[in-house]
């Protein structure tokens, strides 16, 4: 088996980024669309001024959120076959790492703004917090934790953008 050039390791790395922002595209979007239509709703005109604030911090997050991580198709356009995928797999990988956190801002938000709704203030607040937890352990904690594990799978090292040659 061949080794991979270093041109074909950055446009695997670009299509890993693609697949993996796809995921992300499709919840950031229907949380975004929800959140558009939820003042719209009957129960919305009951809502307390703090909720009216949390439900803006949502709605603005969502929309960093959806701005960021669709960002490298836009970028990918404006280089088209300019031979610079290098410098489109680092800005891919720092938008969507963005995103990723306005997303985890408007998840939480929503939570907090729903949860205030039905509940009472200080269990959603506890709640609120817990799901923060709960997406950092999965988002940010685990991965990283991860990454000191050992050198058990050494492809995986290849896929990180920052580590690639040129940075």
């Amino acid at each position: 088996m061949s080794k991979e050039t270093e041109r074909q390791r950055w446009q695997r790395n670009f299509a890993d980024l693609l697949q993996e922002l796809r995921v992300a595209q499709t919840g950031v979007q229907i949380l975004f669309a929800f959140l558009l239509t939820l003042p719209f709703s009957n129960g919305f005109t009951r809502t307390s001024g703090f909720q009216k604030d949390v439900y803006i911090v949502a709605l603005l997050a969502a929309a960093a959120a959806t701005a960021m991580i669709i960002s490298p198709v836009a970028f990918h356009r404006a280089l088209f076959r300019q031979g610079r995928k290098p410098e489109l797999v680092r800005f891919a990988h720092r938008m969507a790492s963005g995103g990723l956190a306005f997303m985890l801002i408007s998840m939480v938000s929503a939570v907090l703004l729903i949860t205030d709704f039905v509940l009472d203030r200080a269990v959603a607040l506890v709640l609120s917090g817990v799901t923060g937890l709960w997406f950092l352990t999965f988002w940010v904690f685990l991965p990283f934790a991860r990454r000191n594990w050992g050198e058990d799978d050494l492809d995986d090292e290849d896929d990180d953008p920052r580590s690639l040659p040129g940075d």
